[in-house]
């Protein structure tokens, strides 16, 4: 193997926005104390509606992190991607001087692109095409988030969206793994944005996924999942560089796996599922026994939940037992395409800090979901290896490896 595919990848700067708190310390907190970020929705009249309450962010003020002259020409993703980036920057002590602009990417995941394009839309059947905001038609395209971080912080790599929905997150932190890992880049900038949608609140209600007030992953009585919004970024280095910086070290990301069950379009399969965890495990020569911790895709749903679990029985056997496996959407809600960023960001603090979030809102066993849920109660305990989970509607299955740095 040459050196550069010997190179390790390592996490050093951390950036999010969530309903439960701006800003890492802040979120990491919120979900180790159980508190939840639901609340009932302000971005709209729910009149219409079942279900009343969602995750969205409360006192995001983008002229914080943004110029004021600025910020109409972005949309809100772009606005809590490009914050959600300055503050991992900032987090790494990344001043941007004597380097490369070309050798640091941004990737990006989403699931529902960017608010403009519904906010067009909803103009477009109301006042007719003649009334549309031509500002707002070109702010639409989701693939101006990467583009506009790019742009912002001045940066020549290449940037990628990366649309493989509520999985996203995970596919664009393997992406810039990847690049990194070849040697074709230094630095990567990788996460996962949306903002809240009018558009998933409906669609969800619509298919009868959503629960009428809190999320319950894993309880037997669970319900149902909440829509919710938030970014997450993380910033992605080699481990020559991050040692030459004298950079703070959260985690190193020895690699992924992913699958595709495109037949079975929703919940998702326990083999492919099953198959993505063992791909991760065999790329980054882990055992399974060394797992001490997964965050699960865990979104609250039947299917769901039971399906992942029956994934995670199927491929750790007996060693399920020993590992703790909870969901953080209890708290967030589900932020879409930002799921498995934020997820991510989580596990680096887990394997740094030594410590476990909990599921919230569990109250009644399932016995098809016989894991160790970590209920209620963050729990204290050695985290070496984490397993990150992300699962998305067209049968994208991911799994992200977080290790401790040694």
């Amino acid at each position: 193997m040459s050196d550069i595919h010997k190179r390790r990848v390592v996490v050093t700067g951390l950036g999010v926005l969530s309903s439960v708190g701006i800003g890492k310390d802040k979120f990491w907190k919120a979900i180790l104390d159980g508190n939840s970020g639901i609340s009932k929705v302000s971005s709209f009249d729910t009149k219409d509606y079942r279900c009343h309450y969602a995750g969205e962010i409360k006192n995001f003020y983008p002229q914080e992190f943004i110029p004021k002259r600025r910020i109409p020409f972005l949309g809100r993703t772009s606005q809590l991607s490009i914050a959600a980036t300055s503050m991992a920057l900032e987090d790494a002590g990344f001043s941007g001087k004597g380097f490369h602009k070309e050798r640091i990417g941004v990737f990006m995941g989403t699931t529902m692109g960017e608010k403009p394009l519904e906010d067009a839309v909803d103009t477009w059947i109301i006042a007719g095409t003649e009334n549309l905001d031509r500002a707002k038609v070109m702010q639409s395209s989701a693939n101006n988030i990467p583009a506009n971080i790019a742009n912002y912080f001045q940066l020549e790599g290449p940037n990628y969206l990366i649309p493989t929905a509520c999985a996203a997150g995970n596919y664009a932190v393997g992406y810039g793994f990847d690049f990194i890992k070849r040697g074709d880049l230094d630095y990567a900038i990788v996460g996962g944005a949306d903002a809240f949608s009018r558009l998933a609140f409906t669609g969800f209600q619509r298919i009868y996924a959503m629960a009428p007030e809190k999320c319950q992953p894993f309880d037997k009585n669970r319900r149902g999942m909440l829509v919710g919004e938030g970014a997450a970024v993380l910033f992605l280095e080699s481990l020559d560089s991050a040692l030459q910086r004298n950079a703070e070290i959260y985690a190193e990301i020895p690699g992924y796996g992913i699958s595709c069950d495109a037949y079975h379009m929703t919940a998702g399969k326990p083999e492919g599922i099953g198959k993505a965890i063992l791909k991760a495990l065999k790329y980054t020569q882990t055992e399974k026994e060394e797992v001490d911790y997964i965050n699960a895709h865990g979104t609250g749903t039947a299917g769901n939940d039971k399906t992942e679990c029956a994934a995670i029985k199927g491929v750790f056997k007996e060693h399920t037992k020993l590992i703790s496996v909870s969901s953080i959407k209890s708290m967030l809600g589900h932020p879409m395409g930002a799921a498995s960023a934020i997820e991510a960001l989580a596990c680096c603090l887990s394997v740094r800090d030594n410590i476990i979030p909990p599921t919230i809102n569990f109250q009644t066993p399932d016995e098809e979901c016989d894991i160790d849920c970590v209920p209620n109660i963050a729990r204290v305990k050695r985290v070496n290896v984490a397993l990150n989970n992300g699962f998305a509607f067209g049968g994208n299955n991911s799994c992200l490896v977080v290790k401790k740095f040694h």
